[in-house]
């Protein structure tokens, strides 16, 4: 009888359309206008500054969100050891992650959970999931070319490793 569901061959599957498309989205065009800094052809000191300063918020934030979640994940293991060996590859990623975007980040205490089973810390953290990667797309708009093209897979990983972290509620008990 053939399994009916979500095989490892299929999330991979979709994993790697997710990645693709949010790198195209990351390599999008503009408008088609001319900036001034290109009629020029050299931007002008107040628009590298401007660029500077955007580009070190953005990655700041995003910095911010990856660590709260890396403490998220800590934490969940920490206090459900039975599920580290499901979510230690997880965490190891979003770790990675934080590391690309500050280097020698250092996690932040996290929020204490309302959660109090395992089922629920790993659905708990699934929507932590999901909200750091919403978070690393909407900051696309305004990223540069290579911080935009970080944050679209970091935001493609994020949201494998929300629907991976669901599917794992499932199969958890409370």
């Amino acid at each position: 009888m053939r399994r009916t569901g979500t095989t490892r061959r299929g999330a991979l599957t979709a994993t790697g359309a997710i990645a693709l498309g949010a790198v195209l989205a990351g390599c999008g065009g503009d408008s088609g206008r001319p900036r001034e800094s290109e009629r020029d052809g050299a931007p002008t000191a107040a628009e590298r500054v401007s660029a500077a300063r955007a580009e070190k918020r953005i990655r700041a934030d995003a910095a911010r969100s990856s660590m709260e979640l890396l403490g998220h994940y800590e934490r969940v293991i920490k206090a459900h050891p039975a599920t580290a060996a499901a979510l230690s590859p997880l965490r190891d990623a979003v770790r990675a992650h934080a590391g690309a975007l500050v280097p020698g980040g250092k996690p932040p205490t996290p929020p204490q959970s309302r959660a109090t089973g395992a089922k629920a810390a790993v659905e708990e953290l699934a929507a932590a999931e999901r909200r750091t990667s919403d978070a690393h797309l909407a900051a696309l708009l305004e990223a540069p070319p290579e911080l935009a093209r970080l944050l679209a897979s970091t935001a493609a990983a994020g949201a494998a490793h929300a629907y991976l972290l669901t599917e794992l509620a499932k199969e958890t008990s409370s």
